[in-house]
């Protein structure tokens, strides 16, 4: 990292902040939390962000041994981003901001909201409770599998295997049935939702996540 970056403190937040203090940066690793992806998988996740400025924080976050960069095996060998173990111990601290922040006021305009950032609002959300499922979550094309236990959610990129239901629908209009009260069958209906397999199972799933408080 560049030390001239630095805050000069040697409290742990101030060194943590030393790392993923710089705009972008914590938003980099929420993208990388669920899988690794490509470079122009990470554009199109943030979409406001610059190529140059986005090289720059990967480079960063490479040196301070949050992300790691690696090439698949053929026939596709794509270079991939993707978090490393220290990485990953920022999970809880990006859900818990993701907590804090869903009882703030939505951005106007077309603010951006991508199949990654609903994932793990889900995992953010998720209050267990009853019997769980396996679901398949097909959000803008891109599929993650959840499995719901009742009392824990664990979510990945990736195709579920024998999932009890499928759900497939864009970020945005999913979020529109969880947490802005667009009715479910009226989603469907309209073909901005589709649920395949349990229905119980998935619409259980659906209630799983409540929007938080807000304090104000």
């Amino acid at each position: 990292m560049d030390v001239a970056r630095t805050y000069g403190d040697r409290c742990g937040v101030a060194r943590a902040l030393d790392l993923v203090g710089e705009r972008w940066a914590l938003l980099v690793v929420r993208e990388l939390l669920l899988g690794p992806k490509r470079f122009t998988d990470l554009r199109a996740g943030l979409p406001q962000v610059g190529p140059d400025v986005l090289s720059q924080r990967l480079r960063e976050l490479e040196q301070a041994g949050l992300v790691a960069r690696r090439t698949l095996a053929p026939p596709g060998p794509a270079r991939v981003y993707e978090i490393t173990p220290r990485g990953a111990q920022l999970e809880p601290v990006i859900l818990e901001l993701g907590r804090f922040g869903s009882a703030a006021p939505i951005p106007e305009g077309q603010a951006a909201f991508g199949p990654d950032s609903l994932a793990l609002a889900l995992k953010t959300l998720y209050a267990p409770g009853g019997a769980g499922a396996r679901i398949a979550l097909r959000l803008a094309g891109q599929e993650y599998r959840a499995e719901d236990d009742g009392a824990a959610l664990s979510l990945a990129r990736g195709a579920a295997e024998a999932p009890d239901a499928t759900i497939e629908a864009e970020p945005g209009a999913l979020a529109a049935v969880l947490w802005h009260g667009r009715d479910l069958r009226e989603a469907e209906r309209a073909g901005e939702l589709a649920i395949t397999g349990s229905r119980r199972a998935a619409t259980r799933f659906l209630g799983r996540f409540p929007l938080a408080a807000s304090s104000s």
